[in-house]
């Protein structure tokens, strides 16, 4: 079969290797879809953490199943996507119901090979069913599900105020979710472009421009002086993450998506007055993955909204590179295969 491996932080190549064979407790699926996210691009940059070389990258995916033990309730030929995040099952985390920050987690497409492939072998037990979505939504329920997470994390209820610090897909899910907690949303970023997308596409209440606007000024217009009760950073930018201290209400949560290599710091003087609770959010969890399908099922949100787009398999290797420019307008790319 053919995969595309990163074999170098700038580097692709695509090579012929060998079908994985079916082993116990295990499914092979077929790749349809492969979104492309943030990872896939940090990676492909060499700034991502928890990172080694080569690897084939690709998390986001949705497939059917060519093959399969132990999956008791699915079937051959439906179209599935699965939670890519393999546990041990066993750790302190996985005890207390967490599995998604296993002390020993293997995420597809970082710490193992991904799906940018024809087939790929996953634990059974990982499996989602499709529930009617299309190729398209499935590939797209893992990110939004990182945003869901997010937002369940930090708590949000109907009459937050919540900032989303980051317009690109993970930030746009996180808004959408928060929007369906109830929350008033605001967007900040630093592309007209991607600020556009989220007060036309997703009905975000307000957006801010971090360059062209006095930021701490306008938060402070927009909640009546109160400052957002909740702030999600989706940027793994470390400026933007540090700035975002100050714009914090008093009694407010500070939600980190974002990852980034670097260490965070802030003054303690002001998050200590606030009584501010600062939290890391860490991928999702099968609830999330079944919130993002059931609000797509309600018509909550709107998953093909979100692809700018669309490439073959054999496409992305020439195409990868661009998406790293914010010119290229691109908000989600999607890759098809077979």
């Amino acid at each position: 079969m053919e995969t595309l491996v990163c074999t170098t932080p700038g580097h692709f190549e695509y090579q012929q290797t060998e079908k994985p064979v079916l082993s116990p407790g295990h499914t092979l699926l077929k790749i349809k879809r492969i979104g492309i996210c943030g990872t896939d691009l940090h990676a492909f940059e060499g700034t991502q953490p928890f990172f080694s070389y080569p690897r084939i990258l690709g998390h986001e995916l949705a497939g059917e199943i060519a093959e399969m033990d132990d999956a008791p309730g699915f079937e051959i030929g439906e179209a599935v996507t699965f939670v890519p995040y393999f546990n041990c099952g066993k750790c302190i985390a996985c005890r207390a119901g967490k599995p998604n920050c296993c002390t020993s987690i293997k995420v597809s497409g970082v710490h193992i090979d991904g799906g940018m492939a024809e087939y790929l072998s996953i634990p059974s037990n990982a499996l989602v069913h499709g529930d009617g979505l299309s190729f398209d939504e499935l590939a797209l329920v893992e990110p939004l599900a990182i945003g869901a997470h997010g937002v369940r994390r930090a708590g949000v209820q109907p009459g937050d105020v919540v900032l989303v610090v980051g317009a690109g897909p993970i930030g746009i899910g996180t808004m959408e979710f928060a929007r369906i907690a109830g929350a008033t949303v605001i967007a900040l970023d630093i592309n007209d472009s991607r600020l556009q997308f989220c007060r036309e596409k997703i009905g975000v209440n307000h957006t801010v421009n971090a360059v062209t606007e006095n930021v701490p000024e306008r938060l402070s217009e927009l909640t009546n002086g109160d400052m957002p009760t909740v702030i999600i950073d989706a940027t793994g930018n470390l400026r933007a993450i540090n700035t975002a201290f100050a714009y914090l209400a008093h009694g407010g949560t500070y939600a980190l998506i974002g990852l980034q290599k670097g260490e965070i710091s802030f003054s303690h003087p002001e998050f200590h007055k606030r009584e501010a609770t600062l939290m890391s959010s860490r991928n999702a969890t099968r609830q999330d993955f079944e919130h993002v399908i059931s609000s797509m099922k309600k018509g909550l949100i709107e998953p093909t909204n979100y692809i700018t787009h669309r490439v073959r398999f054999d496409e992305v290797m020439d195409e990868f590179e661009s998406w790293l420019d914010p010119e290229s307008g691109v908000i989600k790319a999607m890759v098809s295969i077979n």
